[in-house]
């Protein structure tokens, strides 16, 4: 295992994954897992090590959901992370292939982001406000339990979904808002935050 540990270390220190996306709506740059997976390839190649991803389909309480896992390893030893996304069967635009292949997209690109070290917080998922100035720094996120972070992330997730470009959008964004900042957030914001889904 210390060969492996050795080796990840140098693949996590050396890669940098640029931004390779554009969202011309929000106007920002973002990272793919497909604009991962092309950065560690040779990383992985220059150090002896092999990576495989697997998704996995669940289901809790009627909530469909895609677990990656991702594996690397040196031949004898391997490492493995994984993160989940749900599944919107329902989501507007999309057949049902499409729901699946971009929550396993989403899964996928976290479960890199936890093997190989990158900054989720530096990526749009956590940080973009479509055009606001006001984003949340993750010492922010750590205190939020204050009265006045706290109302502060709240008006930022107000903007967030309000931003948004239609209802599918505002969805999105309300899912992402109750994701990341749903604990500081009480059933009555939670409620009001919903109301601007229509």
């Amino acid at each position: 295992m210390e060969n492996l540990n050795k080796a990840l270390i140098k693949v996590q220190s050396e890669l940098k994954a640029p931004k390779g996306q554009y969202n011309s709506f929000g106007k920002y740059a973002y990272r793919s897992a497909e604009d991962i997976l092309e950065s560690v390839k040779p990383l992985l190649a220059k150090n002896g090590l092999s990576m495989t991803i697997s998704d996995f389909i669940h289901d809790v309480c009627g909530i469909p959901f895609v677990e990656s896992h991702v594996i690397v390893s040196d031949g004898v030893d391997n490492i493995s992370v994984s993160a989940q996304a749900g599944i919107d069967p329902n989501r507007k635009g999309m057949d049902i292939a499409q729901c699946f292949g971009a929550s396993s997209s989403y899964a996928r690109k976290y479960a890199l982001n936890g093997m190989f070290l990158i900054d989720d917080t530096k990526d749009p998922d956590s940080t973009n406000t479509h055009g606001n100035n006001n984003s949340v720094s993750s010492s922010a996120r750590s205190t939020a339990t204050s009265s006045n972070t706290a109302s502060d992330t709240f008006q930022q997730a107000v903007d967030y979904i309000k931003s948004a470009k239609d209802k599918s959008a505002k969805e999105t964004a309300y899912k992402q808002v109750l994701s990341k900042y749903g604990e500081s957030f009480s059933d009555k914001q939670k409620l009001a935050l919903s109301k601007f889904l229509g």
